[in-house]
């Protein structure tokens, strides 16, 4: 018989709908039958025993909220009901735990490319990255005229990095711009750089080029376009052909996955998230760690609530702080706003069986599975450590892919419950929770983790999909990128000159 509900920790006081339930079914669980007062939609809880006004409710093992009102066992538990425990910054006591990965080393490779300074790649690529906005215009003429002259034979694939800023902007806002972009020009992915500026923007492209410290001139050129006499975009060409001709000269080579660097991220979350393709990821994550490679973990606002499980997996008390520091800045930041730090699902979220950010959270950091947290990091900061790292940027989607890919990604995985088209400057894959999301946008999503609620174990879907996280990292197109849906964004704070 299929299952039709599941209870995910013992301590747990409500059940998730694994189908559409119906007012009057009854749920068999822990010896005693429980009778649903409402009809219940797939993904969404259904409480299994009285509670009263203010008492918390329990999934994943951990307060998701507390009841609004007195609820009766065989109610339908949703954010009309369920109210958040969070409020502001928190003091926290580090409380190491110590998770040992025991998984061997299986020695796997994929085929990427091998850069002059030791990075490797997922893809080799040329990109035109403008200083400013104001030569966005101009650095897609010139891909597109790239792209035509050349057909992309040879290498992945040609890009503009467009944006709306690099100038108008102050003090942080102006430094966050600065080192996104930064990142993105040093990225491996890149076989050739373009930097394009104007010339009169507050991102002076002189400058700009001192903070990328030591790099390859072959790779990475510059065109300020106010000092070209004439046809700028002759002159970029010029420029761009030189970059090509290098690039076209790698080839893919045969490499270990400790090289690789994965980002885990989470959009459109549902019910099923952290049932299926969070913790799918989570295994992977280990997976990845445990034959040396790196994984990362951002969305700083959807840890609220499950802080604490990745604050005492810190190796150190100076990570565990660096944790605490990231968590309480990103709640002052909502609160400096007058906003408040617990109202976060989205109404797909909540359409998907999320009612709590604590719900959400707890979801949304199985991502990063069980390892030990080896690195912290500030907002366009790049890697500097293996292992599980995490990384301080919002919840928005594009904004916190990019920065992931700016941190030194060669891939992002984007688990989704609701599902999403787009994807960021490196392959962004889409790994849908439930069946029902797969089959109906084929054309968005890249695995499917609802195999989970058909009868496919962890372990049996787990090697599946590693095979094909290991064939994007060699050259397979992810959906994103068949469909051309690729972009960037930065994070704004402040004023606007």
């Amino acid at each position: 018989m299929e299952k039709t509900y599941l209870k995910i920790n013992r301590a747990d006081t409500v059940v998730v709908c694994l189908q559409p339930m119906s007012k009057g079914e009854t749920i068999e669980i822990d010896g005693y039958s429980v009778v649903l007062n409402q009809d219940t939609p797939a993904g969404h809880k259904v409480l299994i025993k009285d509670t009263t006004a203010g008492e918390d409710i329990i999934k994943y093992g951990y307060p998701i909220g507390h009841a609004r009102t007195d609820l009766k066992a065989g109610d339908w538990v949703n954010e009309n009901n369920l109210k958040t425990n969070l409020e502001g910054t928190l003091s926290y006591t580090y409380e190491p735990v110590d998770n040992k990965l025991d998984i061997a080393d299986e020695k796997r490779t994929f085929k990427g490319y091998q850069r002059k300074n030791g990075d490797v790649a997922t893809r080799n690529e040329i990109w035109i990255v403008p200083t400013v906005g104001c030569v966005n215009g101009i650095a897609e003429r010139l891909a597109a005229q790239l792209r035509k002259e050349t057909n992309e034979e040879g290498i992945d694939s040609v890009y503009a990095w467009h944006h709306n800023y690099g100038c108008s902007q102050l003090s942080g806002d102006h430094e966050n711009t600065r080192k996104i972009l930064r990142d993105i020009v040093l990225h491996p992915n890149a076989g050739g750089v373009l930097v394009l500026g104007l010339g009169c923007e507050n991102n002076q492209p002189e400058q700009f080029e001192k903070l990328l410290g030591e790099y390859d001139h072959n790779r990475i050129k510059f065109l300020v376009t106010q000092k070209v006499d004439g046809d700028e975009v002759e002159a970029g060409m010029e420029i761009l052909r030189q970059l090509y001709a290098t690039a076209c000269e790698d080839k893919r080579i045969d490499l270990p996955v400790s090289k690789l660097r994965i980002g885990l991220k989470c959009g459109g979350s549902d019910g099923f998230s952290g049932i299926t393709a969070n913790p799918l990821v989570g295994e992977f994550s280990d997976w990845l760690v445990a034959q040396g490679g790196t994984t990362i973990l951002t969305e700083v606002p959807e840890m609220f609530g499950a802080e604490t499980i990745l604050m005492n997996r810190c190796k150190s008390e100076q990570l565990f702080n660096q944790t605490v520091d990231m968590v309480n800045n990103f709640k002052e930041y909502f609160l400096s706003h007058g906003e408040p730090v617990g109202e976060n699902p989205s109404p797909g979220n909540k359409a998907g069986g999320i009612s709590t950010l604590e719900d959400k959270a707890l979801g949304c950091t199985q991502k990063c599975g069980k390892a030990m947290v080896s690195g912290v990091l500030e907002y366009g900061d790049r890697l500097q450590n293996d292992g599980l790292n995490l990384l301080s940027a919002p919840g928005n989607d594009l904004v916190a892919s990019t920065a992931l890919a700016s941190a030194g990604c060669h891939i992002v995985l984007f688990t989704t419950g609701r599902g999403t088209p787009f994807g960021t400057f490196v392959p962004t894959m889409k790994i849908a929770t439930n069946p029902t999301l797969a089959a109906r946008k084929p054309n968005w999503i890249d695995f499917s983790a609802g195999q989970l609620i058909e009868g496919k174990t962890m372990e049996q879907l787990l090697p599946e999909f590693i095979d094909k996280i290991l064939s994007v990292a060699s050259g397979e197109k992810a959906r994103n990128e068949i469909n051309d849906y690729r972009e960037i964004s930065i994070f704004k704070n402040g004023v606007t000159l």
